[in-house]
């Protein structure tokens, strides 16, 4: 892949012009915090640190979307301005990359997804810093994409390394090229030692709260399938499901049908694993009624059925769910309780 030059100042023109044919998002930074926010030219953004409180799913497999009008295959055709997102981190593009796999698998393509990931523009970043939830290494990962892109953007002290991963981004590249300049070795030299030196900061972390690695997950739902350590863990749960609402590889949906006049809509909806409905059928049986088998339920999912089914564990280390639980319960926290208990 062929790198190039963007200073500062073009990026905000680059941003400026992309925003004409897509519906740019950018991260901007409140209160020690990043979150995705629909672009403004002339206002700030934060390309580079870390990721943004939202996943990055929200996009292609949003939280509420209709799916059928009075059950007909299709919906009328809205015509809108695609998306295109940027400062996207390497733990969300591995996110979609597990979504790929089950809404765009070869025994099932999910129209809505499909289109949505086909038409947007996707902008990554790489992470220039650390915050303590993050352990995207102990998946043998890297703080900064390497695939699943369209254009990365590497922050330098004087501006971005810019390198293309599709099509897509080659073509913004050609015609936008009055915004670009050729690379030269010592700026892959500076991005080189800034990639180093903030993947050594997730290492310390991950030492620091002694997360084991991947390579001792193998097996330990299974071998701790009736233990403890889920009742105990449990035990704080308060069933509000943020765990997985904020997830970036959650993917489980509930559909229902709501009427309007003469207008029956049918919609999709995000669903949680860890509330107390989740799992009963028809005549209120619950094969997971316990709320520690709805906790384990999603521990199996992540590190025993993908693995399983996809040879790649269901989680990115990106952190959300450890901040979004009121809890505080950690996933990391539980890993390691599991790989120790004999």
């Amino acid at each position: 892949m062929k790198a190039y030059f963007i200073s500062y100042e073009n990026l905000s023109n680059l941003f400026s012009v992309i925003s004409n044919a897509y519906q740019l998002f950018v991260p901007v930074k409140i209160n020690e915090k990043r979150y995705i926010t629909p672009y403004q030219p002339g206002t700030g953004y934060t390309i580079g640190e870390v990721r943004t409180v939202e996943p990055l799913k929200a996009f292609f497999f949003p939280g509420r979307t209709i799916v059928a009008l009075n059950y007909e295959d299709s919906l009328p055709d809205v015509k809108k301005k695609p998306y295109c997102i940027a400062g996207v981190k390497a733990c969300d593009l591995y996110g979609c990359d597990i979504l790929d796999r089950v809404f765009r698998s070869e025994d099932y393509t999910d129209p809505f997804y499909k289109q949505a990931r086909e038409e947007t523009l996707i902008i990554s970043s790489d992470c220039t810093m650390a915050i303590d939830t993050c352990y995207c290494t102990v998946f043998g990962r890297n703080p900064y994409p390497e695939s699943g892109y369209d254009l990365n953007l590497s922050p330098l002290a004087k501006g971005y390394l810019c390198e293309t991963g599709s099509e897509k981004g080659k073509n913004i590249i050609e015609k936008n090229s009055s915004f670009f300049e050729e690379s030269d070795d010592a700026l892959l030299i500076e991005r080189s030692k800034q990639r180093e030196k903030v993947k050594a900061s997730v290492e310390e972390l991950v030492n620091r709260n002694t997360i084991p690695d991947s390579s001792e997950f193998n097996g330990i739902i299974e071998r701790n399938y009736n233990a403890g350590i889920w009742q105990d863990e449990a035990k704080k749960c308060v069933e509000c499901g943020a765990c997985n609402t904020i997830c970036p590889t959650c993917h489980c949906f509930l559909l229902y049908d709501q009427k309007k006049e003469e207008t029956t809509a049918r919609f999709r909806t995000w669903d949680s694993c860890l509330l107390k409905n989740f799992a009963r059928v028809a005549g209120g049986s619950n094969p997971r009624a316990s709320r520690w088998m709805r906790l384990r339920n999603r521990f199996e999912k992540k590190f025993d059925y993908f693995p399983a089914v996809f040879n790649e564990y269901a989680c990115t280390g990106c952190g959300r769910c450890i901040s979004a639980c009121p809890a505080k319960i950690d996933i990391r926290t539980v890993l390691k309780r599991l790989v120790e208990h004999v």
